[in-house]
């Protein structure tokens, strides 16, 4: 099982076909990479983070996520108050025309609550994003110990490439 999945794995990083390809779309929102954190066996909560993209001309709301791991979830948003970060519940995230919101560590996040089985390294599960306009779509949610793995993936393609500073004689 495991040779299996560290083949899934490296195949689904070298063909980026649309069965393996971590982004969904639902009417005019383009939902990205959604990810859990791996928590140890115990962690009673959990988070999930994804992108959501606006590609249409009007705005849309999230505003409701649910899934069978979780007893029950709930919109969170990282706020400062008094130099001090809280988290707090909120009912709709609106995702205007044109923009894309990003729900990371320290930002936007779906919490989790009564988790009934443990987010453990590289488990998939379902998460059904419900949004105003665009209805719901169900995700599948990745669960990595390695927050950097995306990070380092997606900066490769920048990093390392040193353009226009070639000296031509």
């Amino acid at each position: 099982m495991r040779t299996f999945l560290s083949a899934l794995l490296i195949g689904s990083s070298l063909f980026a076909t649309q069965t393996l390809a971590h982004d969904y779309t639902v009417g005019d929102l383009h939902i990205g990479h959604p990810w859990s954190r791996a928590l140890p066996p115990v962690a009673p909560t959990g988070a999930a983070y994804l992108t959501i993209e606006n590609r249409g001309q009007q705005s849309d709301s999230l505003i409701a996520a649910s899934t069978p791991i979780a007893g029950y979830t709930e919109l969170h948003e990282h706020v400062h108050e008094d130099g001090l970060m809280k988290m707090q519940k909120i009912d709709r995230v609106e995702i205007a025309p044109g923009e894309s919101v990003e729900f990371s560590p320290g930002g936007h996040h779906v919490m989790l609550f009564d988790l009934k089985e443990p987010l453990s390294d590289g488990h998939r599960y379902p998460l059904t994003l419900t949004f105003e306009q665009a209805g719901e779509v169900e995700v599948e949610v990745y669960v990595s110990k390695d927050t950097e793995a995306d990070d380092q993936s997606q900066a490769h393609d920048h990093a390392g490439h040193d353009h226009g500073h070639h000296h031509h004689h």
